[in-house]
């Protein structure tokens, strides 16, 4: 079975062969904005995590407060579900939620996307993990995982797959998340975490694993 590491590989290696430029230009600005270390405002290990209030896909509210009083939350920010990396992770974490239920934790997906209009109804039965809609990004600015998109990015998502950012989140049309998953304590702190200014590689879900099960023998 492939790694989320090689899936994602295979999606980049795919739209080089179609948009070798666009993924040039990608590389060249992942490596830039890696030097600067733009990542760094990301919260930090033995951090608190900030609280939030957001909504469910069936626009209850659900704060992150309450989530804790059951253990240990995974917190994945994501860019939406047009994006085909995000797609792949979740579909990967997903597969996990078992192991992750068995180490007591739960998983809370987050993008700045409408919910209601990005999953079908068929779609919403299938969950069983937490999709939050962060309209606004001031959740994801909270946690230090916002990203300001890139001209030519936002002309290749306009031009060549027809997505509107300002249209599909509602809000701002050049502000995204940047990928990144949290491990938060019961007593509300981050015992782990991934992030990475490159949205096209994400954390391994074995890795959140082996996270969990540290964090549960550290108990």
């Amino acid at each position: 079975m492939q790694t989320l590491k090689e899936q994602t590989s295979v999606q980049v290696e795919n739209t080089r062969k179609v948009k070798p430029e666009y993924i040039q230009a990608l590389d060249d600005l992942i490596a830039l904005e890696t030097v600067y270390e733009k990542r760094e405002n990301a919260l930090s290990i033995a951090d608190t995590a900030p609280n939030f209030q957001l909504s469910n896909i069936d626009g209850a509210k659900v704060s992150l407060e309450k989530l804790l009083e059951k253990g240990p939350i995974i917190l994945s920010f994501y860019r939406g579900s047009w994006c085909p990396y995000c797609n792949l992770e979740l579909k990967a974490l997903q597969a996990e939620i078992p192991e992750f239920n068995a180490l007591g934790a739960q998983l809370v997906t987050i993008s700045p996307e409408i919910t209601d209009e990005s999953l079908s109804a068929e779609e919403k039965e299938k969950l069983d993990f937490f999709v939050l809609s962060d309209q606004d990004s001031n959740i994801a600015f909270k946690y230090g995982v916002i990203w300001k998109v890139p001209e030519f990015i936002l002309e290749h998502m306009k031009k060549d797959r027809g997505l509107d950012l300002a249209v599909i989140n509602n809000t701002k049309g050049n502000i995204l998340p940047i990928p990144s998953t949290f491990i938060i304590s019961k007593e509300g702190l981050i015992s782990w975490k991934y992030t990475s200014i490159d949205f096209r590689t994400r954390a391994e879900p074995e890795d959140i694993i082996l996270a969990l099960k540290k964090l549960k023998e550290d108990l």
